[in-house]
């Protein structure tokens, strides 16, 4: 519980209304539960401002609370997380070191690590203290684990890859399998060998089955603070910058490298070999197919600035309707 006095401090916020209204959680606005906080970050929620169960309201202006008590912050969605992390207590793992794990006599296991159940640390692992790795995981030989890491259930970190501290990887992630290269000859497709290895940041969130492969002769590098969605592929020898976004079903192809806070939305991706600036967005299936500057908007196949890429649909939109519009006469003019 707190009040919303305390909850404004936290938030570095300003109160709007009773300071000492005591908050016991959070919710959603247009499920408001009496005694929570909410918040309003898009436009479209405003019509659940009024009449929402919620005792108070973050927002970013104080029209928007329709006469509601709350908190004036500058990033409302910001601040929400703040106070969810304040009330939400994840769930604890069991500490220790499960009587099933199989642990290889050459790891090294720092202080206050947890590791679950069958899960399996070959040799010559090191491990940072605070780190939790859940059941059915196998880190492979060599690999070097940051500290403050949770690695939950059933995840597959491949030999001599580097995982920063505070990192966070998913189920069913796999991290440092080989590459997809082979060449050919004589019509047989011949394995090139993936020596490589696989190094990411510090607090690097990977979501469930993502895939991310070692490299052939040099690293796949994962630039710190970088997130993953679910289902997102990273080839051999990428090379990301800090701080980028992936949603869901991203392929990000071979040799590319990318800026700091590149974003690509959902089911985009980038063909081998291209560079891509600091800052570039990708809009949802949109494919970059050369090297790019950064600080742009792209969209479409081949990924173009998105407003060319807009005037472009336009041009497609006006010729489908042009050649409608001659089937038509053309229709008429056999009829008579």
């Amino acid at each position: 519980m707190a009040t919303l006095q305390e909850l404004a401090k936290l938030t570095a916020g300003q109160v709007v209304g009773n300071s000492d209204l005591e908050i016991t959680g959070f919710s959603e606005i247009q499920n408001g539960v009496n005694g929570t906080i909410t918040f309003i970050s898009n436009p479209q929620y405003l019509k659940y401002a009024a009449n929402t169960g919620a005792s108070a309201i973050i927002v970013a202006n104080e029209e928007s609370l329709s006469g509601s008590p709350g908190i004036i912050v500058k990033n409302s969605q910001l601040a929400f997380a703040k106070v969810m992390e304040f009330f939400y207590t994840p769930p604890t793992p069991r500490k220790g070191i499960h009587q099933t794990a199989i642990i290889s006599e050459s790891a090294l296991i720092a202080s206050e690590v947890s590791i679950g159940p069958y899960s399996i640390i070959e040799a010559d692992v090191s491990i940072g203290s605070n780190t939790i790795i859940g059941s059915n995981t196998i880190i492979g030989s060599g690999s070097i684990i940051g500290e403050s890491c949770n690695i939950h259930n059933s995840v597959n970190i491949y030999h001599n890859c580097t995982v920063g501290n505070t990192n966070t990887i998913f189920s069913g992630a796999v991290i440092g399998c080989d590459g997809f290269g082979y060449v050919e000859e004589g019509g047989i497709h011949n394995k090139i060998p993936q020596t490589g290895t696989v190094i990411t940041g510090n607090y690097v969130d990977i979501g469930a089955n993502c895939t991310i492969d070692r490299g052939t002769i040099g690293d796949t590098v994962i630039g710190a603070g970088s997130k993953f969605d679910n289902l997102v592929h990273i080839a051999h020898n990428v090379k990301t910058g800090k701080g980028c976004l992936f949603a869901a079903g991203v392929s990000i192809a071979g040799s590319v490298e990318l800026g700091d806070f590149c974003i690509f939305a959902g089911n985009s991706g980038a063909i081998p070999h291209v560079k891509i600036g600091d800052g570039a967005v990708f809009a949802i299936k949109s494919v970059a197919t050369k090297s790019l500057p950064g600080g742009k908007t792209y969209a479409g196949v081949p990924a173009r600035e998105i407003k060319e890429q807009h005037k472009r649909e336009a041009v497609m939109t006006e010729i489908a309707s042009i050649q409608k519009r001659l089937k038509t006469i053309e229709n008429a003019l056999s009829k008579s």
